[in-house]
């Protein structure tokens, strides 16, 4: 397939690397310009690329950029192709995003992205850290193997996602409708807690909507007071144990 990938940063260079790899046509692109995209991006065939080229002839589009940025992105995408899927990988954190009242009031992260960028999404990628997206993958039927929680509203494009989870190394689990993704949202039971198929389905059943807020800012404190810096990524260890004392 041809999949634009924009963004650079941890989860966008893993996307990238594992998605080539696995045969796609990767193009990726950051806000900054192809001459600034880290090499281990395109060491597997993908190719840096501005980011209005990163969504033309495309079939997918993944955005992987800070969840604030998505508004201004709008007039880009509109570049992609009509019926290309796009995958949104972001999160919501206000210390890093400023606030957005909707969400604060209670609006699904997915749904305020398609709201901002007049496209249906596809939520994936989001709920895994970023160390042990690149680190943890592993072929699928490999006992443990790592799951990702994927929800969109369009059946197929929900089951396109699963099969690209499948392919950067981690199974992919149905996740429902975006109305439901709240439920892979920070500081849920699922989120960053690195669980297997089975324990991902109960885990998305368990999830507490009023909970998460308060839980996600609780980690990101603990995180900011371990490494200094809360949009600094903890190694995947120590971040698996505390968003799964947290959030489970």
């Amino acid at each position: 397939m041809k999949i634009g990938i924009v963004g650079a940063g941890n989860i966008g260079k893993t996307l990238s690397r594992t998605l080539s790899a696995a045969g796609h046509e990767v193009k990726i692109a950051n806000s900054r310009g192809p001459e600034t995209i880290p090499s281990e991006a395109v060491a597997t065939g993908a190719r840096a690329v501005h980011a209005v080229d990163a969504v033309r002839d495309v079939e997918v589009v993944i955005l992987s950029m800070p969840f604030h940025r998505m508004p201004a992105f709008a007039a880009a995408l509109a570049e992609a192709p009509a019926d290309a899927v796009v995958i949104d990988t972001s999160n919501y954190y206000p210390l890093r995003d400023q606030r957005i009242d909707a969400i604060e009031a209670g609006e699904v992260e997915s749904v305020w992205v398609t709201e901002q960028i007049g496209r249906p999404i596809v939520k994936a990628w989001n709920a895994i850290g970023s160390a042990s997206f690149a680190d943890k993958g592993a072929p699928k039927g490999t006992p443990g193997r790592i799951a990702i929680p994927v929800a969109a509203d369009d059946a197929d494009a929900r089951a396109l996602g699963m099969m690209l989870v499948d392919q950067t190394g981690f199974d992919g689990v149905d996740a429902g409708p975006l109305s439901q993704s709240w439920r892979q949202q920070p500081g849920a039971p699922c989120y960053c807690t690195d669980l297997t198929s089975e324990e991902m389905h109960d885990a998305l059943a368990a999830a507490e909507k009023e909970r998460l807020p308060k839980r996600r800012d609780l980690s990101a404190a603990v995180i900011a007071e371990r490494v200094g810096d809360a949009s600094t990524s903890p190694d995947s260890e120590f971040g698996v144990r505390i968003t799964r004392a947290i959030f489970m």
